[in-house]
């Protein structure tokens, strides 16, 4: 959401960051609404104050016995009590045409963020690791032998058609082993707070995060009305909604392993083969909510967190500061971090840690009170995976596969598998 005072300010500067998001030029428009809107209110004061002057002038013509100024304040009363009803509805309907634009409009990129039109001009930062040099061709999750017995895509067809996995045996074990391993990194080593939360949510918590309106089509909704989560960015971020903080209590950073479920709508045709682009998938999700002064350091600590947990199984990968063009809706400036997949050939996102500034804030009316004093202000609100699980097996099975068909596992994984470090080509963890 966007601060209209900010806008009437600098609509050039809100003009030229629009188009550096590839959209047109919105600031006439808005503000063409808002001034209306204002009129209105202005207009709607005016008369109030009239008919406030009048009602108190009934009662003295009448206490004179002045029947015809009696009559007349008490039609005037009457008209202007008419009037500013009318100028209300007109300001509300007004305010409405401004918030449908507003909550449309996605977040202002920072001016460090680089300009693009698609993934192909985002920025590399850093890498991380060397991918093995194999002297066999590699395969992809899906084609591995160690992996067959356990990924089950014709039962997951027949329950619930395409873009379903069921886990079996060896995978699914490893499946929750990286869920668990990554929760207790995030918080025995980030000082994260895990939080268990609800998966069914309602429109106000996917408004606060910006993935409705605009999205709605990309994210499943039951028939009495819940939305169900996209990501626990949606009720991490709003467990603070409506509240003022207190700043001593900033930064609260917390951590969820949930479900989630995505319709991919915007993504027909993609990655269709595997389990890299599911409906229903699991995370583990970062948020922070922290004060404006230290949301870009958090930025960078988060990253960190999500790095930590690919180092820690010996993951090559690579982050990437995204483009203009490339950033979600609701960001100021995001880091990817693409893992490498040897069956694939390339680097593939494995984490996206985003800032979004006070935008998700305005939406949830999220403030908190300046140690110093002074009048609440809008908390900074960041998200990030820490790491997507499902897409983590992907990569500790490409990055792990053996000529003969085996799979060896990271060690840090031999904790939460009782010592156990190999998937052998029968799809046997031993």
């Amino acid at each position: 959401m966007h601060d209209i005072r900010a806008i009437r300010e600098t609509p050039e500067a809100f003009d030229a960051a629009l188009a550096r998001r590839g959209l047109e030029a919105l600031s006439s428009r808005i503000l063409e609404i808002d001034a209306a809107r204002r009129a209105k209110i202005l207009a709607a004061e005016t008369a109030q104050a009239a008919q406030n002057a009048a009602s108190r002038d009934v009662g003295a013509a009448k206490a004179a016995g002045n029947d015809a100024e009696f009559n007349r304040l008490r039609l005037l009363v009457a008209e202007k009590k008419a009037e500013v009803a009318s100028l209300n509805e007109e300001a509300a309907a007004e305010d409405a045409r401004l918030r449908e634009i507003l909550v449309a409009i996605p977040n202002l990129p920072l001016d460090t963020v680089p300009d693009g039109k698609d993934e192909v001009d985002n920025v590399e930062i850093r890498r991380w690791g060397t991918p093995r040099t194999l002297d066999f061709k590699p395969l992809e999750h899906y084609q591995l032998p160690a992996a067959l017995p356990g990924l089950d895509f014709a039962t997951a067809a027949k329950l619930s058609g395409s873009r379903f996995v069921v886990l079996k045996g060896a995978m699914v074990r490893l499946h929750r082993a990286l869920a668990q391993f990554m929760l207790d990194t995030h918080i025995e080593e980030h000082g994260l707070n895990e939080v268990w939360t609800p998966v069914l949510v309602k429109d106000e918590a996917m408004f606060g995060t910006g993935n409705l309106p605009k999205f709605a089509e990309d994210s499943y909704q039951t028939t009495n009305g819940w939305w169900m989560i996209p990501t626990s960015e949606v009720t991490l971020t709003n467990t603070v909604a409506g509240d003022t903080l207190d700043e001593s209590q900033l930064p609260i950073r917390m951590t969820a392993h949930t479900q989630c479920f995505r319709s991919e709508a915007g993504s027909a045709g993609r990655d269709t083969s595997g389990m890299l682009r599911q409906h229903q998938f699991e995370k583990v999700e970062m948020v922070s909510i922290t004060t404006p002064e230290e949301s870009l350091a958090e930025h960078d600590r988060m990253t960190g967190c999500a790095e930590a947990v690919l180092q820690k199984l010996e993951l090559p990968y690579r982050v990437v500061v995204l483009c203009t063009g490339d950033m979600g809706f609701g960001a100021i400036k995001t880091h990817d971090l693409e893992v490498w997949l040897p069956g694939q050939d390339t680097y593939r996102e494995i984490s996206s840690v985003s800032v979004c500034g006070d935008f998700q804030a305005r939406r949830m009316n999220a403030r908190y009170k300046p140690a110093a004093g002074g009048k609440p202000e809008f908390v900074h609100t960041l998200n990030g995976s820490g790491v997507a699980v499902g897409r983590c097996l992907i990569a500790v099975l490409e990055n792990g596969q053996q000529a003969d068909g085996s799979v060896q596992l990271p060690a840090a994984l031999q904790p939460y598998l009782r010592g156990k470090s190999k998937i052998t080509a029968a799809g046997e963890l031993v």
